[in-house]
């Protein structure tokens, strides 16, 4: 009897939640990215691909949260760039030049997860290959379920190209096409016999980007990774570079490089050259996320008060974005309140009382896919103190300097440069260090990332391009226990912006946000419609 009944409730909580499905219809959001948008970057990549060469991608794995729950799917980034699907187990083919299937000529081949009416009444309608075709606008389409036979002749290309491919996949047995079944399929298709993997393929592009500039690092990394991956011991080439006695050996090495069919490097090179320049359709959706995130941060300064604590500040940043219709946070919010603050991707945010300190807040909305990433510190009751202020001006500073360098042509790390150069002088005219070479110790990472569909987005590092949008974020964490006076002490303080580089010059998005001691002190002066916000208290 006690068989029979695990086996009905195991029926009955049979479909995880948080699968996704993707509607359509006059409930939907009316300003998603076009069909359009996604066809035009497909051709964008597609004229870029080698000659007789195909891109394979895949979308994003179904996460487990606990039980039968799974985290809400989030698609890959590059998957919905190219396409606008927001469902999991699918499979997209691109061609450099049309092939013909099933006697119709085409350039590509989509494989979406079939419609299921059982399942669609637990989480909703799928789009299946028809509403692909209708609604996403990618001429052939089958069902996920087709792909094992799908006829993929890889001795007909001369590249197959693909990124990374995804791991740590959980297997449903009711489904013989989720993500795990696609990629065991691939793999088949491209010859990966049981027991290989493509490591090789990996450490190949690294010794390809790196071995100019850093050729003894990068030996005592492969062989690192040769030790740790049986799969990778017999590999000929591997075990002649890490052999090579010096720069010299390596060199003729690596000019014996074997030619792969496979390719792991070329697709991704393409989509961050791509994915770093935003197209107007993408820089209204990204103008939007940014305005909600700078909106949350002054909200929040109207509602700050000593005894708030991380939790209820995350929340009040969250209830603003989603009162703006955003779908998630672009990343886990960071929530640091006094010591909390100096810790860099601190997202425990259970301080239960900020009291007196200096709170730092790094959140983001993320808008159809496209992430803010704004950062205010200010002082919970309102009122910097001196020493606050003080670190607070030398971040300013510094983040009004690396403001100057965002310009087309400047290089990437110019921000970065200028940046960490005023922080230093700061800190030394403060007695905290005695040489700027000792600011690493309390400056700890770069000033500047690529923001986009990814809150450290793709693009290729080089000089800056009109129409590419950047943080600037300089900061000081002086945890407690530093070298310094105590009165340092616990003083976490990040400023960041996004910014939008243009022809002109430069456009800081998040203005909206206030940014200096007078006007964080004057906005945190305000009254909030939250100051009469009441709950019950629970026994």
């Amino acid at each position: 009897m006690k068989a029979l009944r695990h086996l009905c409730l195991s029926l009955l909580v049979s479909l995880p939640l948080g699968v996704a499905a993707q509607s359509t219809g006059p409930d939907k959001p009316a300003d998603f990215l076009s069909k359009e948008f996604h066809r035009q970057r497909r051709e964008a990549l597609r004229q870029q691909l080698p000659a007789n060469s195909v891109a394979v991608l895949f979308s994003n794995p179904i996460r487990n949260r606990a039980n039968d729950v799974d985290f809400h799917f989030h698609q890959h980034p590059d998957f919905y760039y190219l396409t606008g699907y927001r469902e999991p187990n699918a499979v997209l083919l691109l061609f450099s030049e049309q092939h013909v299937i099933n006697g119709v000529a085409t350039d590509e081949v989509f494989f979406a997860q079939p419609r299921n009416p059982q399942q669609e009444s637990w989480t909703g309608k799928r789009l299946g290959e028809e509403g692909v075709k209708q609604h996403l606008g990618l001429a052939y389409a089958l069902p996920a379920t087709a792909f094992a036979n799908f006829k993929l002749d890889t001795a007909a290309f001369q590249q197959i190209l693909f990124l990374d491919l995804p791991h740590d996949l959980r297997n449903d047995p009711r489904d013989q096409a989720d993500l795990h079944d696609l990629v065991a399929q691939f793999k088949q298709k491209i010859g990966l016999k049981s027991g290989q993997d493509l490591g090789h393929l990996a450490l190949y592009n690294v010794i390809k980007a790196y071995d100019a500039q850093a050729g003894e690092r990068v030996q005592q990394q492969v062989q690192r990774q040769m030790a740790a991956n049986p799969a990778l011991q017999n590999n000929a080439f591997l075990k002649s570079y890490v052999a090579a006695k010096d720069a010299a050996g390596r060199a003729a090495v690596v000019g014996k490089m074997p030619k792969e069919k496979l390719d792991l490097s070329t697709l991704e090179g393409v989509l961050s050259g791509l994915r770093e320049v935003k197209t107007p359709e993408e820089m209204k959706l990204l103008r939007k996320a940014v305005a909600m995130s700078a909106v949350g941060q002054l909200e929040v300064m109207k509602a700050m008060h000593p005894n708030m604590s991380e939790t209820e500040v995350q929340g009040i940043h969250e209830y603003v974005y989603k009162k703006y219709g955003a779908e998630y946070e672009g990343y886990p919010s960071i929530v640091g309140g006094g010591n909390n603050g100096c810790i860099l991707h601190y997202i425990e945010n259970e301080k239960p009382k900020l009291g007196n300190e200096l709170v730092l807040m790094d959140l983001g909305a993320e808008y159809h896919g496209y992430t803010a990433d704004v950062t205010r510190t200010i002082p919970a009751n309102g009122k910097f103190t001196e020493a606050q202020r003080q670190i607070y001006e030398i971040v300013y500073a510094a983040q009004e300097a690396a403001f100057k360098e965002c310009r087309v042509g400047n290089a990437f790390n110019a921000t970065n440069t200028v940046a960490q150069r005023v922080l230093a002088e700061g800190l030394v005219k403060l007695g905290i260090i005695k040489t700027p070479e000792e600011a690493r110790r309390y400056t700890m990472h770069g000033v500047s990332h690529y923001l986009g569909l990814d809150v450290h987005d793709r693009g290729t590092y080089g000089a800056f391009k009109p129409n590419t949008v950047i943080t600037v974020e300089p900061g000081i964490y002086i945890p407690e226990g530093s070298p310094c006076d105590k009165k340092w002490w616990g003083i976490g303080v990040r400023i960041e912006d996004d910014v939008l580089i243009t022809e002109k010059g430069w456009e800081n998005l998040s203005a909206g946000a206030p940014r200096t001691v007078k006007d964080i002190e004057a906005a945190m002066a305000q009254p909030s419609p939250l100051d009469q916000f009441k709950l019950p208290e629970l026994k």
